[in-house]
């Protein structure tokens, strides 16, 4: 793969798989109509992981496209139809801004958790965004690339449009840390650092400790995320997870998942909902035909767990 520059950060290609920790890997999905509520949650669990790499890639047809889906979806969501209409208007700010890169804070009005987060970039310090999004300038236009939620901690990567599409759609979201659960899984974070010259978000945990996540990988096929836990998640939570949606077949946001045990010379593969549990060196969660519902939304991978 060709190395591309973005603004003046330097993306190279993959590394290749290290087969140093295998995880357990759960699924703890449920079943559901409705398209717009995460009813796949995919749960990866270690005591031992300390690093580990999580890659957004274009699904394998994403070159087929010609147009895309991706408008919001209320069949068979009752409760979100009657939902009443949000009158505030969301806050933005801009926190950290040059010529290529841009760390941008919202507001989200009635956010199930609305407690206050601080996101610190050099000197400056923001609280009471409920969501960040970090942007690139890529092609002579600015491009969404990475969101964080900080109040729940839930991320969503793309990598850049391919050159059939001039704009790609979010898909599955995935969260990194000590995951808990109230009313849904949240990771409960501290507080947010962001650093500018290398790209990286670090994260302190309420709970204790901290994880860092590093884009080392950007271009029109693939945005990879290197992870760092200090010190890994202990007890029986999850240290990372997968969330995302599956109704059908042909409306869902992931419909098959694939795994790879340790020293295995191929993968595994089956429909999302009917995969069960699985120790794993490399996690695939995607697509092998187009979706419905944001059809052109990335896969995703998890793989390169390490101990050390």
């Amino acid at each position: 793969m060709t190395a591309l520059v973005v603004g003046t950060l330097l993306i190279a290609g993959p590394a290749l798989a290290a087969d140093d920790v295998a995880v357990d890997v759960v699924n703890a999905s449920e079943p559901i109509l409705c398209a717009e509520t995460d009813n796949v949650y995919i749960k990866l669990m270690s005591p031992e992981v300390r690093r580990f790499t999580i890659e957004a890639v274009h699904p394998n047809y994403i070159g087929t496209l010609v147009t895309d889906r991706s408008a919001f979806d209320l069949n068979n969501c009752p409760d979100l139809a009657a939902a009443p209409v949000i009158t505030e208007q969301p806050r933005r700010v801009t926190i950290y801004e040059t010529p290529e890169w841009q760390l941008v804070g919202l507001t989200v009005p009635n956010f199930w958790r609305l407690n206050k987060v601080p996101v610190r970039v050099g000197d400056r310090v923001e609280s009471g965004v409920q969501l960040l999004q970090l942007w690139t300038r890529a092609h002579d236009r600015a491009e969404e690339v990475l969101v964080l939620y900080p109040t729940d901690g839930y991320w969503r990567a793309r990598p850049l449009p391919p050159a059939n599409l001039k704009w790609s759609a979010y898909g599955s979201s995935f969260m990194v840390g000590p995951i808990e659960f109230k009313e849904r899984p949240f990771v409960d974070i501290k507080e947010i650092v962001f650093d500018p010259d290398t790209k990286t978000f670090r994260l302190s945990f309420t709970r204790g400790g901290s994880a860092t996540l590093r884009v080392a990988t950007l271009d029109e096929e693939r945005q990879v995320l290197d992870v760092t836990l200090d010190p890994p998640v202990g007890g029986d939570m999850p240290f990372a997870a997968l969330r995302s949606m599956f109704v059908t077949e042909i409306n869902n946001d992931v419909a098959q998942i694939g795994w790879r045990t340790k020293d295995a010379k191929s993968f595994e593969r089956m429909p999302v909902m009917y995969f069960k549990r699985a120790s794993a060196v490399d996690v695939w969660a995607g697509r092998l035909v187009p979706s419905r519902h944001n059809t052109s939304a990335p896969d995703m991978i998890f793989r390169d767990f390490q101990g050390r």
